[in-house]
């Protein structure tokens, strides 16, 4: 064991956020989207929500300072109402990096980029929508 590693921070996740480098992207993905057909690796986070995820990743995580959107969400579709957990993100995103900006990308662009991720980690979160791609910035000293 470690101290100050949250708990829901899994071994397999853990390496796979050390592993990454500057610009490597990250999907934390709802229980709807499609991780194992898509994943080039593909971490299991079962029983876990992306709100509490986000939080802890974000702890741990810097996001890139170099690209206008270091957050990407999965835009809604058909006339679709905003989802409510974009604001929950927005939240913790703004908590650990005030400064970082969220676009958000179509459906099958998000699916596209999320094959060309470094990972995708599958979650059991039940919101539509819920889905996110984080771009892993500089550690700074």
């Amino acid at each position: 064991m470690l101290q100050n590693i949250p708990k829901t921070l899994s071994p397999d996740l853990l390496k796979t956020l050390m592993e990454m480098g500057h610009g490597d992207e990250i999907v934390l993905a709802d229980g709807n989207f499609p991780a194992a057909s898509n994943a080039k690796r593909l971490v299991r986070a079962d029983g876990l929500g992306v709100p509490q995820l986000l939080d802890d990743i974000l702890s741990l995580f810097p996001l890139d300072t170099y690209v206008e959107h270091p957050v990407t969400l999965m835009a809604t579709t058909k006339n679709d109402p905003t989802p409510t957990i974009w604001s929950e993100y927005n939240k913790i995103i703004f908590k650990h990096e005030p400064q970082a900006k969220t676009t958000t990308i179509e459906r099958f662009a998000f699916y596209e980029r999320a094959r060309n991720a470094y990972a995708i980690t599958a979650t059991s979160e039940a919101a539509l929508y819920a889905n996110i791609i984080l771009t892993k910035g500089v550690v700074k000293q």
